[in-house]
């Protein structure tokens, strides 16, 4: 959701404890076969250096799964990460969200190259945004043009007033009351209000909340027990650390645990946990969600301009791995949380948690990205 955490930390500036390392799990065979030498280094970096209290990394496989965790889950007890911690997702709920359009895709009930004014008549206007030149496809893939309504509602806002209730609407408006960034299909660039329309669109499509949907077809089949698509519950499921934002250089952790996911909604509302998250992202590349037909338009990616060879598809990113090939998932930004997942197509996933977001260093972001190339990689 929040994709500039270094401009945010100096926005809250104007407006901690570290436990001892602990890894814990599951042996597993193949996934022991990562460079795990690396890995709990890579979490005390995390929750020393980088800044965060605590940092869980789950590995798994098809023979089993692996947990790691460093820090502390609360700063005010020290007591430590819950190993099967539920936390906010962010962004990672954008694969989801895909997921739902494309399986309606798959039904014959969305066309993706279609102009999205066909699901949502008369509802992008205004300022150069025009759903009659915007298809699906393009929402899905940060091809729109549309401006981030992040961009106008700033993070003071959110925290001024942490429970209060967000429209899904009224933030699409927020944004398309401004300018255009540009032509539909000219350019990449993220942007969140793509994903409030493609969670209106399932609305529109199904008839049902863009939540019901994911649970119905995503999290209820495959038994996904701490994932859910809150509408303004500001609680977390138990157990789960709390999340810290720190709202400038030096200043004292702020606790945002309880928070409306309304103001993220379909573009990173949803809250999940690493085990989940692993099985999520493996039914995802095993075909379990989707057909073929459906999985390979997931799949076929633009560069995004990133030096570090990132492409994205539709919901999905790709990033090469250093010991070869490349992963699939995506990165997530929250009030209080910071998540990475991937996977590969041979059935390894991994998914990095850090209970702090903004406040961390600069390097936060780089060490949660080696923390699961590294657990993807057979070898360092």
């Amino acid at each position: 959701m929040i994709r500039n955490r270094r401009v945010m930390v100096g926005a809250l500036a104007t407006g901690l404890a570290v436990g001892a390392l602990a890894g814990t799990g599951v042996p597993a065979r193949s996934a022991a076969a990562a460079d795990r030498s690396r890995l709990p280094a890579i979490l005390q970096r995390l929750t020393t250096d980088d800044g965060a209290p605590g940092a869980l990394l789950e590995v798994r496989d098809r023979n089993g799964r692996t947990v790691l965790t460093s820090g502390v889950g609360d700063v005010r007890t020290g007591t430590p990460v819950p190993r099967d911690s539920a936390f906010r997702i962010g962004s990672v709920t954008k694969p989801f969200v895909a997921t739902v359009v494309l399986q309606l895709v798959g039904e014959h009930r969305v066309a993706l190259d279609a102009p999205v004014e066909r699901y949502l008549p008369g509802v992008i206007r205004g300022h150069g945004n025009d759903g009659r030149r915007i298809t699906v496809r393009q929402l899905l893939q940060h091809t729109s043009g549309l401006p981030d309504y992040l961009d106008y509602v700033t993070p003071q806002d959110i925290l001024k007033d942490p429970l209060a209730h967000h429209d899904l609407r009224q933030m699409v408006d927020v944004a398309i009351a401004h300018r255009r960034v540009f032509k539909p299909g000219r350019d990449w660039k993220y942007s969140n209000t793509n994903y409030l329309v493609a969670g209106l669109l399932i609305e529109s499509v199904t008839g049902h909340p863009y939540g019901d949907e994911i649970r119905r077809r995503i999290i209820e089949p495959l038994g996904l027990t701490s994932t859910s698509a809150p509408v303004d519950d500001p609680a977390l499921p138990a157990p789960h650390p709390r999340g810290y934002v720190r709202p400038g250089e030096g200043a004292p952790l702020m606790d945002v645990t309880e928070l409306n996911p309304s103001v993220a909604g379909p573009g990173g509302g949803m809250v999940s946990s690493a085990s989940d998250l692993g099985r999520f992202m493996g039914a995802l590349l095993d075909g379990r969600l989707l057909r073929p037909a459906e999985l390979r338009e997931m799949m076929r990616t633009r560069p995004t301009g990133n030096a570090d060879g990132r492409a994205y598809g539709l919901g999905l990113e790709s990033r090469p791995l250093p010991c070869g090939g490349l992963y699939w998932g995506h990165t997530g930004d929250m009030l209080g949380f910071e998540t990475v997942t991937g996977a590969t197509a041979g059935g390894r996933q991994a998914t990095v948690m850090v209970n702090l977001d903004p406040g961390g260093s600069d390097a936060q972001d780089a060490d949660m990205e080696t923390a699961v190339q590294t657990a993807l990689c057979d070898a360092p």
